[in-house]
């Protein structure tokens, strides 16, 4: 992507109507995730944070789509075949002169947690995407280190305002990953702007731990949170999620024990599981606004354990198809 693109003008291009339809748009990295145990490969499977949840909301039989790059090569042709069989709109994934699919190695250790490398070619030219046109209470899921990094920063703002101007729900998921801790002081003013945007904010223990020195959760809502949103799920591996709303709502839900395959895509899939639920439970914009009651919070919470904890029993990113089917809006 090119940054130096003149955007001041800029009028995103509208794809489609899709009216009467409440959608989820994701805007993430797309990217080949081969998985190791005991240095050895034993999956191979399309990735990434944003890409995770869609993937699993597309075969949750939500109307899910995705703004995303992938390579023009074999890899990719087989990302945008995935989208499609799991019911994901991949009109909007575009295909940059000379970009190639990004890889990461995820090695899980004896507790099935990953540590990863990255390999990503640059591409060689500047990329637009085409947007669809955004309708009141459609929700937007954003994150990771693609929400922050510079050089695709302006494509990411411009879509994020697009999206606040037209009455979305934005959802920001923090993500920020131990490998770009000795970036956080120049990254800072991107994860700001994006508390700025967001409706609702999730992080880990981790996540706060790295940027603000903080792992208790009450401190980073009322330190780094409250000021921008009231809305903030704090998640923690095994021990209990806490989240916090308007009018002083502070929620607590156990986190059930799984026989965990790989944690790959945990955090992914409650984002999948907590959005699921928003539209199920017909949840607007005016709903967060108001403030949700404790009740509420509770099934939208639980929900987001289920899919994260479905995803845990298998090597792949996703929660199962015979879990989706489960699953009614």
């Amino acid at each position: 992507m090119n940054n130096n693109i003149d955007r001041t003008n800029h009028s995103p291009l509208l794809v489609g109507e899709g009216l009467g339809v409440r959608r989820i748009i994701g805007i993430g990295e797309t990217i080949l995730d081969i998985v190791f145990k005991d240095n050895q490969p034993i999956s191979a499977v399309p990735g990434g944070s944003t890409f995770n949840a869609i993937i699993s909301l597309g075969r949750c039989g939500v109307e899910a789509m995705l703004l995303t790059e992938v390579g023009n090569d074999r890899v990719g042709r087989y990302v945008l075949d995935f989208m499609r069989e799991n019911g994901v709109n991949a009109d909007y994934a575009v295909t940059p002169n000379g970009c190639k699919t990004p890889v990461s190695l995820a090695f899980l250790n004896d507790a099935n947690d990953a540590e990863y490398a990255f390999y990503r070619t640059p591409s060689s030219g500047s990329t637009d995407y085409n947007y669809p046109e955004i309708h009141e209470d459609d929700i937007i899921l954003f994150g990771s280190y693609y929400a922050i990094k510079p050089e695709v920063r302006p494509q990411v703002v411009e879509f994020l305002r697009y999206a606040k101007d037209h009455g979305a729900i934005i959802y920001y998921d923090v993500n920020f990953r131990p490998s770009h801790a000795q970036e956080k002081v120049k990254l800072a003013p991107n994860i700001m702007e994006n508390l700025e945007f967001a409706d609702i904010v999730r992080g880990s223990s981790e996540d706060f731990s790295l940027l603000y020195g903080m792992d208790n959760a009450d401190k980073v809502y009322r330190a780094e949170i409250s000021f921008y949103t009231k809305n903030f799920i704090y998640t923690d591996s095994n021990n209990p999620v806490v989240a916090f709303g308007q009018n002083a709502i502070r929620t607590e839900v156990a986190t059930p024990v799984v026989d965990t395959v790989s944690t790959i895509g945990a955090g992914d899939n409650f984002n999948a599981g907590f959005l699921f639920a928003l539209v199920k439970m017909g949840i607007t914009h005016a709903d967060l606004e108001a403030g949700l009651t404790a009740s509420q919070w509770e099934q939208l919470l639980s929900t987001a354990q289920q899919f994260a904890a479905d995803c845990c029993k298998s090597i792949y990113n996703y929660v199962s198809n015979d879990f989706a089917k489960t699953q009614t809006l």
